[in-house]
């Protein structure tokens, strides 16, 4: 008898004769070939130096292993043989591989399966809302809100959880493969015929990872010697195409119950399906146009005349041979089966015949070959389908606020929020609200435990701002222990004497002013009069005692500080920036009522030495005093520096007139920035006031003076483990001085116009630190950068801030917090400091067990924020949120918040590359996620083959919101980017809230020509790929930074007319910063979208044309996220393999 062995090979390389059987399965996207030899005759095939039969597999669901078994008990029975299978990913094209892959190693993480690890969080999907709510009743103790389990249906019917077949369990990422460009030409249009042959991109360095598309293993040596690529199955004989048994003798088929379902997404025809990106050039070959990254954001001036010479056509088809891929019709797409499972549908194949009709006729002239498959992305999750569905079910509804652990809308629905006792989801969201009970069970299911706060945010016009509480010179009532303020958590005992605090169970004396009857239920009788008895969020005045050296602050003070060197004259921005500030100053912040802003305002130019300017009200025109000895810095005059606007406004009007006058013909291009810092800070402490100090600079420090830099960027350092110096500042100057800034409650606001390497890492330490902004301009030119620059300040000005802030968050007892994120400093471990908080900042604090926690009473959250107001008033704004607790897993992870997850990830992750090289970073992601949603299959999930990827229905966006993160421009780079770039983008996320993460790094595109031009409402948004896009439409793109209009070349003239106003796709003008204003109702609509969307976002963005195989269409692909990028980053289904290799790897 013959031993057989199976291995994974590519079949083309097989032999075709001397089988005693050939026979092909088509089942769930793969071709399962069998071919056995009889080891004893003289037929034994050496394939690639292994005595073996091709077999080219892939299981799905309960089609494993099995089949192949039962093949070769069909044919071979005779055989006695031992089955060695390697699974390979799903087929996207014909596969390209001589050798098969085992599944790869561990992602690397620093924490060990059991601990938990402080970072890197999983991402979470879309969640699963309670249907239920429990009114909470401050007397008695909350009862945990019972959820029943329902499920949001993406596709077809309803499923709790997604599953992805064995034909995943193959996916190798971490070492370089050679992709095959796609045929060239290939138009922009629903899915179709053509299949891509694209793979993955070669990487160089540790830092990348390069997934190979599902079909692929390492490229064989005969990719790069220009032999074929795609060729049938065997190059002898044609290979039959009929039809396998629908069931084997003796085997059951699988359940009728999983019959054919409707693809979410109807077939579609049309232009071939492009590939999702084109691939790098192959050896040999040199790929046109320039480099393939892209910033997250984009510098507007025009890079170098050469890397924008023409389009990126990807490589040349010209070396490759064999021919092309087959066409095909759209296959069916997956269906949901009742366990959650999704796989392809079980209907008749294309080129295959009906039931299979007894013995396969092996001699038989077949037709065509059969088509690849690929995974179908209609039936993975989409991001779209979750938000259209949670508008949908949760957007006609007030969210209200009275039920403890209550899981929001999401932040993409419009919903309106009413105050019952916790706070709004506008101030604090939560990773999850129903959080473990012990430590151990935290450990094991791997879910940080976060709340992005946002203290002072700004909310709809049909909500109530907080209520001011003011109690006097007593104070707001607190617990004797904890010094936790009164909230609706609190319980009045003895008849209202006494209280007992919700934090810490201390008891303490209700003061005699304070004291009011209970009812027979033991509330209050004044409970509801009173907001913090009632609402989850509102005021104190604050006393004396709140105040620095027990005295009232005075209004805080504004101080513009204008970089006047050579670069800033002659690009006109310090005529720009005198011009605007004259009107400016009519719009500084005021309190409420007030008829004008209580902010005084001072004026500071500076290059090589600093120009101070006397304004007071009683000059006839401004004076200007000079300090050139910067190595020590001081402010040359008090009285007359920091001024009332109306008072001074002639004098004020007449500086600004003169300035660009006066520096009209300076010579001057060095410039210091430690000494501006210092000025600003000396003159806020002169005047014994907090401030904001505005600094627009243009170049690299490297005048002789405090805080002088040097040039030290060096793109040699990426992917070593030298990058993290990059992030870091060079000198601790600034980190000194950052300090001192937040003592003195000086928040420093810069906007920056490099044209070169400028440093942000160090520049922006004192901002990151006194919670300022950042805002760069990188290239400015008055004609495109004008309308963006005046925005960003105007909205800057006038933004709600609060000064000399501090915030500490207190917890119940059984958890504390650990560790916080954002723009601030902290000199203890408890208390965030911040000289400025405006209302588009927020920070994340994550917590951790210290003890058991109970299920009945379950955990609370306090956030007090003590600050002064522009009107110089001292205050506190407190936040209550009371959370669920859970002794199950399967209730954490049905309550947990994807959004609030993807942006402690990205805070954990962006932080992490200070200290770690971006490898180490990215692996711990990836490895921690793949924890999580191991942990759900193994303690959650009902039993089912280890070859379906199953995802909790609120955690189902996971891995492609963490894809996104992974691509980004800090965690994986291209080319393009600069070290400026990721510096700027690492700490405006830092930063940013639930809302903006989600858009940042998973874009709105919405097809304009779609949209209703007689509705308000915008269009349905579509998914980030390339395929999704038709060379006939118009789309829009934006991601919080920038919109981005992509035109097809195929778009109707009438269109372009109404649009651009002007007769032909060649006309249109790449350099259109503002789209211009025309009298017909599509142009008036696109208009109003942009202008709604400009509204919604706390920056002014860029507006971007972009035109089909046009030189910024590289950039703009680099937006389509689902797609691989250019610098190496995987696609969406490619990365959904990756995550169930890692989460079964763990499993086994």
């Amino acid at each position: 008898m013959g031993n057989l062995s199976l291995d994974i090979r590519d079949t083309s390389s097989l032999p075709t004769e001397d089988s005693h059987c050939q026979g092909f399965l088509t089942r769930n996207m793969e071709l399962i070939m069998v071919r056995c030899q009889d080891t004893n005759s003289q037929s034994l095939h050496k394939v690639n130096g292994v005595l073996s039969v091709g077999v080219f597999v892939a299981c799905h669901s309960y089609c494993g292993e099995g089949v192949v078994l039962v093949l070769l008990t069909i044919f071979c029975a005779k055989f006695p043989f031992n089955m060695d299978v390697y699974l390979k990913g799903s087929v996207r094209a014909p596969s390209t591989s001589g050798t098969s892959l085992s599944s790869g190693h561990l992602g690397y993480s620093p924490f060990g399966q059991g601990d938990v690890q402080n970072g890197i969080p999983a991402s979470t999907a879309p969640m699963q809302r309670p249907p239920t709510s429990q009114p909470f009743l401050p007397g008695s103790a909350p009862v945990p809100v019972s959820q029943t389990s329902t499920f949001q249906q993406y596709g077809p019917p309803p499923a709790s959880v997604q599953q992805l077949s064995n034909h995943m369990a193959g996916m190798t990422i971490g070492s370089t493969s050679t992709s095959a460009p796609p045929p060239a030409g290939l138009g922009y249009g629903p899915p179709t015929s053509v299949p891509p042959v694209s793979g993955s991109f070669s990487a160089t360095g540790s830092g990348l990872y390069t997934p190979y598309t599902a079909s692929q293993g390492p490229p064989p040596p005969s990719v790069s010697q220009g032999l074929p690529l795609a060729q049938p199955p065997f190059s002898g004989q044609p290979v039959s195409t009929q039809r396998l048994p629908t069931q084997v003798p003796g085997f059951a088929p699988p359940p009728s119950s999983t019959g054919i379902g409707p693809s979410s997404y109807p077939p579609t025809t049309g232009a071939p399906r492009p590939p999702t990106m084109p691939g790098p050039p192959l050896p040999g070959q040199t790929a046109a146009g320039p480099p393939t990254s892209q910033p997250n954001h984009v510098s507007s001036p025009p890079p170098p005349p050469s890397t924008l010479s023409g389009p990126h056509p990807g490589p040349p088809m010209s070396g490759l041979h064999g021919p092309p891929p087959p066409t095909h019709p759209p296959q069916p797409g997956y269906q949901m089966q009742q366990n959650g499972s999704f796989g392809q549908v079980r209907g008749p194949q294309p080129n295959y015949g009906g039931a299979y009709p007894g013995t396969p006729n092996y001699g038989s002239q077949p037709g065509p070959p059969p088509p690849p498959k690929r995974l179908d992305p209609d039936s993975i999750p989409s991001p779209i389908q979750v938000i259209e569905d949670d508008r949908s079910n949760r957007g006609s509804e007030p969210f209200v606020t009275g039920v403890r652990g209550q899981v929001p809308p999401l932040v993409t629905t419009n919903f309106l929020v009413k105050d019952q006792g916790n706070a709004s989801p506008r101030y604090i969201r939560c990773t999850s609200y129903n959080i473990p009970c012990t430590s151990d069970m935290a450990k094991q299911s791997q879910v940080p435990l976060a709340a992005v706060i946002k203290p002072l945010a700004t909310l709809p016009p049909d909500e109530t701002l907080p209520y001011l509480v003011d109690h006097g010179e007593s104070g707001p009532v607190r617990c004797n222990r904890c010094k936790a303020y009164m909230c609706p958590f609190m319980q009045f005992i003895e008849g209202g004497r006494r209280f007992q605090c919700c934090f810490c169970s201390c008891v303490t004396e209700v003061p005699p002013h304070y004291f009011q009857h209970l009812d027979h239920t033991g509330k209050r009788v004044d409970f509801y009069d009173r907001p913090e008895l009632s609402l989850g969020s509102y005021e104190f005045l604050a006393t004396v005692d709140y105040c620095k050296n027990n005295k009232f602050p005075s209004p805080p003070a504004f101080i513009f500080m204008i970089d006047v060197s050579y670069n800033a004259v002659k690009s006109g921005l310090v005529r720009l920036i005198c011009e605007e500030l004259k009107s400016l100053l009519d719009y500084l912040p005021r309190e409420g009522n007030m008829e004008e802003s209580a902010i005084r305002v001072g004026f500071v130019t500076y290059n090589k030495v600093l120009h101070f300017y006397n304004v007071k009200s009683s000059l006839a025109q401004p004076q200007m005093m000079v300090v050139s000895d910067v190595a020590d810095m001081f402010v040359p005059l008090l009285d007359g520096f920091l001024v009332n606007v109306n008072e001074s406004r002639t004098v004020i009007v007449s500086l600004l007139d003169q300035i660009p006058e006066i520096f009209a013909d300076t010579r001057e291009t060095e410039t210091v920035f430690g000494p501006v810092i210092q000025a600003g800070l000396e003159a806020l402490k002169a005047a014994e006031c907090a401030g904001k100090l505005f600094i627009f600079h243009t170049s690299l420090p490297i005048a002789e003076a405090p805080g002088k830099l040097k040039n030290r960027d060096d793109k040699k350092l990426i992917n070593t483990d030298k990058e993290k110096t990059l992030f870091q500042p060079q000198t601790s100057f600034y980190n000194n001085l950052a300090k001192d800034c937040v003592a003195q409650g000086c928040c420093v606001d810069l906007f920056l116009f490099p044209n070169q390497y400028l440093d942000v890492a160090t520049l922006g330490i004192v901002t990151y630190q006194t919670g300022g902004s950042i805002y760069k301009y990188a290239y400015f030119q008055l004609e495109t950068d004008q309308d963006r620059f005046l925005n960003d300040l105007r909205r800057d000005i006038q933004k709600e801030v609060g000064f000399d802030a501090v915030m500490r968050v207190r917890t119940s007892t059984g958890i504390r917090a650990t560790d916080f994120f954002g723009a601030f400093y902290m000199s203890n471990t408890t208390d965030v400091e911040m000289a400025g908080l405006d209302c588009n900042k927020t920070i994340t604090v994550e917590f951790k067990h210290d003890d058991k926690l109970s299920e009945d009473s379950g955990a609370l959250l306090q956030c007090a924020l003590l600050y002064t107001s522009c009107a110089g008033q001292r205050r506190l704004r407190i936040h209550n949120l009371s959370l669920n607790c859970c002794t199950q897993l399967a209730d954490l992870y049905r309550n947990c918040e994807t959004d609030t997850l993807i942006n402690y990830l990205a805070k954990y992750a962006y932080r992490g590359v200070l200290n770690s090289p971006v490898k180490t970073v990215r692996d711990a992601l990836i490895n921690q996620c793949a924890q999580i949603l191991a942990c759900y299959r193994k303690n959650c999930a009902s039993p089912s083959s280890a070859g379906q990827l199953i995802l909790p229905e609120c955690m189902k966006l996971l891995p492609v919101y963490l894809n996104c993160v992974l691509k980004s421009d800090v965690l994986q780079p291209g080319p393009e980017v600069t070290t400026d770039d990721r510096a700027y983008i690492r700490q405006l996320v830092t930063s940013m809230d639930v809302a903006e993460t989600n858009v940042f790094f998973y874009p709105r595109l919405l097809p304009l020509t779609k949209a209703d031009v007689d509705s308000d409402s915008l269009p349905a948004a579509i998914r980030n790929s390339e395929e999704r896009l038709s060379k006939g439409d118009i789309y829009l793109l934006e991601n919080g930074l920038n919109i981005f209009v992509w035109v097809g070349v195929n778009v109707q003239q009438g269109l372009i007319q109404n649009l651009f106003g002007v007769s032909s796709f060649s006309q249109i003008s790449s350099t259109l910063n503002t789209l211009p204003v025309l009298e017909n109702p599509f142009s008036k609509k696109v208009r109003s979208i942009v202008d709604m969307l400009q509204v919604q976002r706390s920056r002014y963005m860029k507006l971007i044309i972009v035109k089909q195989e046009d030189k910024l269409e590289m950039l703009f692909k680099h937006f389509l996220v689902e797609d691989k990028s250019l610098t190496g980053g995987a696609s969406y289904v490619d990365f959904l393999c990756h995550m169930h290799k890692e989460i079964r790897q763990l499993l086994s």
